[in-house]
């Protein structure tokens, strides 16, 4: 996994807690601390996925086309997957070896990533956008 899904859900929360109105790349850039374009690459994503709908040209920008409470983390996790997975790319181990452990390894590894995978997306099943949002607005009374 790598932080476009972070930017993804910032910037979905960003535009839940201003309903019906457009932000363009810029301020969301801003909220969320990274560059425009980084932003916009995120949200042609979110676009594609049926998450945001976009406004060209002046008074433009990103708009939820989405409920925040229908959307989970899930859900935005597997529109970033791009066969990316908690699993490393580089297994230890030989499953040719003579060694027990060598030969072993990897497929033992492969079953704790699955199901670290499995609990992962049942985790972020449970959270939607709206979640998120509460959460920032709680923080906001609290400190």
């Amino acid at each position: 996994m790598n932080s476009d899904m972070t930017v993804a859900i910032h910037s979905l929360v960003f535009l839940a807690y201003l309903p019906e109105h457009m932000a363009s790349s810029e301020s969301i850039a801003s909220s969320v601390s990274t560059n425009p374009t980084r932003v916009r690459k995120i949200m042609s994503c979110l676009r594609a996925h049926g998450f945001v709908r976009t406004k060209e040209g002046i008074g433009g920008g990103y708009i939820l086309n989405c409920d925040p409470r229908q959307v989970t983390l899930a859900d935005i996790y597997r529109a970033f997957l791009c066969g990316m997975t908690l699993k490393p790319h580089w297994n230890s181990g030989d499953p040719e070896d003579s060694c027990l452990v060598s030969s072993n390894m990897p497929s033992v590894m492969d079953d704790i990533f699955q199901e670290a995978e499995t609990q992962y997306q049942k985790c972020l099943e449970q959270m939607t956008i709206q979640n998120v949002l509460e959460r920032v607005q709680d923080c906001k009374h609290t400190s």
